[in-house]
């Protein structure tokens, strides 16, 4: 925990003394001793849960898995914006809309732990990175690690992504048939290898092994959860601990390498968390980086080509949206200019706008799963402590008297006089409060340059009868990807 001492000024005024924090204690990965001590906690309380089911239900389950999005509307209609229900052996509370949200992301924080939450699952590949520690360690690593992504560091990736965006595209003739979303996927991977850990996918060694790695370790979290428990040769689970090391490899010895040389601010984020220190002088060791650069990588690699895909996706189902967007094109960047800096900042209004929404029908990280330290009340509804509380973006962004008419896609809602109306937690697609997402700049300028270059460029059709589903892990993206025809993009209009 961060300890504080009194320690008096020259003028006579105390201040606290920053003291080390500890690494949080590790975290048992066998699901199964996990389970047990949820049945256990759960026979151990007394405190009332919120309204909802309480009873074994495996059709209930399998529908939170498959497709949550209906069941939990639907409870929020039945039981108002806090309520429980079992899935599979444990009551999960869920808390939809404005209010809950704003008091589990800002005013109450301190009383949801993520690391104890479902966000746990995720230490095998990311280790202590941002997503799974808390309190005073959080709190350290994110501010040596805030200078990272100041928006003046953040634009020296911007050639990096247009340059990528720029050759990916370049392949593309009309009237192929692409697969946008693993098409993107590979984008966006490669993007992250070079901005954030300096290496090269190009060369046939390290870069084009650690993406591969990568990948197939965070397949994990994509398997069915009663593969997800099995242990042995073979698994899911051996998988991933192989990947890892695989990874791992690579990484530290790209660290031990640029500690060697003295090459620890090159201009990548890898070089930044190396070259980065606290208050106090001290810096991230080999492992921090390590947690700090993998956790940056998952964190970015999908909700990038997730939000891509799904803009994509309601673009050609709105003509009259990609209408708009292609005269915004035609005005601020004539004859095909390339997207500047200040395009990638947000200078692009009407785009802006158009993401946003994406954002609101689509936030990549669509639950936010947290435990509860002590009891509290959480929209006016007792909550008991240690209990698993979950808020959730993509139920609460389509709720009706918040967003009317909330499963069109309308970006008008985004206007900047509308988006700050908003009541305060209305809007989260990157979390809020002190633990908003550290690299949301990045994700959205790598984002706008992808969207822009293709913008410029083609025009994308959905095959006939093409409809989509939506997975939710281990963060929202088209199931089975999402093939699009490619078309000349022509006059400012697509439908000229």
């Amino acid at each position: 925990m961060l300890r504080s001492m009194e320690a008096t000024t020259a003028s006579g005024v105390d201040k606290p003394v920053r003291q080390p924090v500890e690494r949080p204690a590790p975290i048992h990965q066998s699901a199964l001793r996990r389970m047990a001590r949820d049945v256990r906690d759960e026979l151990r309380t007394h405190e009332p849960f919120p309204p909802g089911p309480a009873d074994f239900d495996m059709r209930r389950t399998m529908r939170m898995v498959r497709d949550p999005l209906p069941i939990l509307l639907d409870h929020y209609e039945r039981y108002g914006p806090v309520f429980a229900m079992r899935i599979l052996h444990g009551r999960n509370i869920w808390a939809l809309g404005p209010e809950a949200n704003h008091q589990i992301l800002v005013s109450n924080a301190r009383n949801f732990l993520w690391r104890d939450g479902s966000f746990g699952d995720l230490i095998p590949l990311l280790g202590d990175g941002l997503l799974t520690i808390d309190g005073g360690y959080h709190r350290r690593a994110r501010r040596i690690m805030l200078p990272a992504f100041h928006r003046e560091r953040i634009a020296a990736a911007a050639d990096t992504m247009i340059g990528e965006a720029d050759a990916a595209l370049g392949a593309w003739r009309p009237g192929e048939v692409v697969d946008v979303y693993h098409w993107a996927r590979n984008l966006a991977m490669r993007i992250a290898m070079r901005a954030l850990l300096g290496l090269d996918p190009d060369d046939g060694g390290t870069g084009a092994r650690a993406a591969v790695e990568f990948e197939r370790a965070l397949s994990f979290y994509g398997t069915d959860f009663a593969l997800r428990v099995l242990r042995g040769p073979g698994s899911p689970w051996s998988r991933l601990i192989g990947s890892r090391a695989a990874l791992d490899e690579i990484v530290y010895a790209e660290i031990r390498r640029r500690r060697a040389v003295g090459d620890g601010n090159a201009g990548d984020v890898l070089g930044m968390l190396l070259a980065a220190t606290d208050e106090d002088g001290s810096a991230l060791s080999d492992r921090e980086v390590r947690d700090q650069a993998i956790t940056l990588l998952f964190a970015g690699h999908d909700t990038t080509t997730s939000t891509i895909s799904f803009l994509l996706y309601e673009l050609a189902r709105n003509p009259g949206e990609l209408a708009a967007l292609y005269a915004e094109q035609d005005d601020l960047l004539a004859g095909g200019a390339p997207p500047q800096l200040e395009h990638l900042a947000g200078g692009l209004p009407r785009l802006e706008m158009a993401l946003d929404e994406t954002l609101r029908l689509y936030p990549p990280a669509w639950v936010g799963p947290r435990r509860s330290v002590e009891s509290c009340e959480l929209a006016g509804v007792h909550v008991p402590a240690n209990s698993y509380v979950n808020y959730c973006s993509w139920a609460s962004h389509r709720l009706p008297e918040v967003f009317p008419d909330p499963e069109a896609f309308v970006p008008e809602r985004f206007t900047p006089e509308r988006k700050a109306a908003l009541p305060k937690g209305a809007y989260v697609p990157f979390g809020g409060g002190s633990r908003t997402c550290i690299g949301m700049r990045f994700g959205q300028m790598e984002i706008r340059a992808i969207a822009t270059l293709l913008l410029q460029r083609v025009r994308l059709e959905l095959q006939p009868g093409r409809t989509m589903t939506v997975r939710q892990m281990p963060t929202l993206s088209p199931r089975g990807g999402l093939e699009m025809v490619v078309r000349e993009r022509g006059l400012s209009s697509p439908l000229a």
